[in-house]
């Protein structure tokens, strides 16, 4: 047995391919797992590498959300500038329109400045021109007829004339209204034919009733019923001047005939004097 034992072992042919065969596996793998060991001891540069990928994946991922932003942002910047202009445009405009306001303005302040200079004067040529006519109708109004200077339009126009033209109240309107009434009522006597019922001095002083023939403001031609009483009429330089001239009295009375249309209408010759 001892024998037995020290002698070696001899396998058949193909059990000893076999055995090889897994023994030559065996080596493949044990080398495979070597090699895996050592890359795995050796994985330092991959995990650098991955890591390095995924921060360069990162980055992209963040540029590009940071130009999907920026995009974003854009518009609204181009939309605010869009909106800045038209708001600075109607800036300007408005600012234009006030300087061309304030230039018509200015303008319009200088046309009234102007206006009220000139207003301002020719009033102050219509206060001097006033007080100068009221002066010459009150001087004249003493040498009016007597039943013009008692007319009661006349008068309430003459109450109106200021007794003191530095000191009155009244405006330059008012005197002017006041005026052209007075030219209005003279103009209305001066015009026309009037016949007035008055009393006259006969020679022997005694007040006599006569019908007084006014041409205006000119001449005037009196009567008596009897006709023995007649005359004429003239302004003079302390009002009027009657002269008797009984001659006168038929045509006188003629004249009242035809004012009266108590008969036709004929050319009647009567005295007249100029002054």
């Amino acid at each position: 047995m001892s024998q037995n034992r020290n002698r070696p072992v001899v396998f058949p042919s193909s059990l000893s391919r076999t055995l090889a065969g897994l023994r030559n596996r065996l080596i493949l793998c044990l080398g495979l797992l070597g090699a895996l060991a050592s890359a795995r001891a050796a994985d330092n540069p991959l995990a650098d590498v991955r890591t390095t990928l995924e921060k360069w994946v990162e980055t992209r991922q963040m540029i590009s959300r940071a130009k999907a932003a920026w995009q974003a942002d854009k518009e609204t910047l181009e939309q605010t500038i869009q909106l800045l202009k038209r708001e600075l445009a109607a800036v300007e405009e408005q600012a234009g329109k006030l300087s061309t306001n304030s230039a018509a303005a200015q303008k319009e302040w200088a046309e009234a400045e102007a206006l009220k200079k000139t207003s301002i004067e020719a009033l102050d040529r219509a206060k001097e021109f006033a007080t100068g006519f009221e002066a010459q109708l009150k001087a004249l109004a003493p040498r009016l007829p007597v039943p013009l200077q008692e007319d009661k339009n006349f008068k309430a126009f003459m109450n109106r004339l200021p007794a003191d033209p530095a000191t009155t109240k009244a405006s330059a309107p008012e005197r002017a209204q006041a005026l052209v009434g007075l030219l209005n009522e003279l103009d209305k006597f001066n015009t026309a034919v009037a016949v007035f019922s008055e009393k006259r001095k006969n020679p022997q002083g005694e007040e006599v009733a006569v019908e007084t023939i006014y041409v205006g403001l000119g001449a005037a031609y009196f009567v008596n019923d009897s006709g023995d009483f007649a005359g004429t009429g003239a302004p003079g330089a302390n009002g009027w001047e009657w002269t008797t001239q009984p001659e006168l009295a038929p045509a006188v009375r003629e004249v009242l005939h035809i004012y009266r249309n108590e008969r036709a209408a004929r050319f009647v010759p009567l005295p007249a004097a100029i002054r």
